[in-house]
């Protein structure tokens, strides 16, 4: 096989987008910042956006520009109670078990929602390790430096390493180490990413 670790996105990658997951944890971020800062809803809003643009996370933006202690922050924004809007997927199931090699997480949420997530679509079996936001010091995807320390840390290379993802930004940093890319997404626009699928369940039987 071309690949010997797969590391796998896990928010609008390993489910769809409009599940209803992130908007939760969208309205949860504005009411922390809003709380936070003492602004208003709409202010909040503003600077959740602002920040997710500029630096990958809204996290990131408040411990830069605020100075904001992330644990809080990111236990309240992760508590969104998935089970209500996801449930065990067996076409997922299936898909990652045509996937060969060993496969981890890689995530700018944090270690107990993957599980949650995991465990609630039924396929937390698969998976070896979660890569969360704490890996690199709360530093988010699109990071190069994590991405190398995380393939470093599973004793692979990038040659030899598949990054899946729904972010095309994430991909093009996986792409400049060297490693196979999978863009998970609806767009018709391929881009230069060795494999375009709408869904995860849309991987290819072999990988060339």
């Amino acid at each position: 096989m071309p690949f010997d670790l797969a590391v796998i996105d896990l928010d609008n990658t390993l489910y769809t987008a409009d599940s209803g997951v992130f908007a939760r944890m969208d309205k949860r971020m504005t009411a922390f910042v809003a709380n936070e800062l003492g602004v208003d809803d709409a202010t909040a809003d503003q600077l959740r956006l602002k920040y997710w643009k500029e630096y990958g996370t809204t996290l990131r933006g408040m411990m830069l520009h605020h100075g904001m202690e992330p644990e809080a922050f990111l236990h309240d924004v992760h508590n969104i109670n998935a089970h209500e809007l996801l449930e065990r997927d067996a076409a997922l199931d299936a898909a990652l078990a045509r996937l060969p090699g060993r496969k981890v997480i890689h995530t700018n949420g944090i270690r107990e929602h993957a599980e949650r997530i995991l465990n609630t679509l039924g396929i937390a079996h698969h998976f070896e390790r979660i890569y969360d936001i704490r890996f690199n010091h709360y530093i988010p995807k699109p990071c190069k430096e994590t991405l190398a320390m995380l393939i470093r840390a599973e004793g692979a290379t990038p040659e030899r390493t598949l990054v899946v993802d729904d972010m095309a930004d994430n991909l093009r940093v996986a792409r400049e180490l060297g490693c196979k890319t999978v863009w998970i997404t609806r767009e018709s626009e391929k881009g230069t990413w060795d494999y375009h699928v709408p869904s995860f369940h849309s991987l290819p039987e072999k990988f060339s």
